[in-house]
């Protein structure tokens, strides 16, 4: 497991990192998608804040990540459902 040490600029801040080497780019992706959001934020609301656009940003986040989460549980109790059914009918073929 190989590391690379990395400064990923979040704002305008510099945050200096050790990440694994086959992460750099998703977590280079993730800074990459929290500046546009802050970007856009502080066009969209006319704030300069940092911690307040911040403080947005986590809550967009977390409003995603929850909203992701129902989809996934949606998905996994229709997938389990599925599964039953095929269950019953192979049980009604044997």
């Amino acid at each position: 497991m190989e590391t690379l040490s990395i400064r990923l600029k979040i704002g305008d801040r510099e945050y200096p990192m050790k990440v694994k080497t086959e992460d750099e780019a998703k977590i280079r992706h993730a800074g990459k998608l929290i500046n546009e959001k802050i970007k856009r934020y502080r066009e969209e609301f006319g704030l300069d804040d940092k911690q307040d656009l911040l403080a947005m940003v986590a809550f967009d986040c977390m409003i995603e990540s929850m909203e992701q989460d129902k989809i996934n549980a949606e998905d996994s109790e229709l997938a389990h459902s599925k599964v039953m059914q095929i269950n019953e009918q192979l049980r009604s073929l044997l």
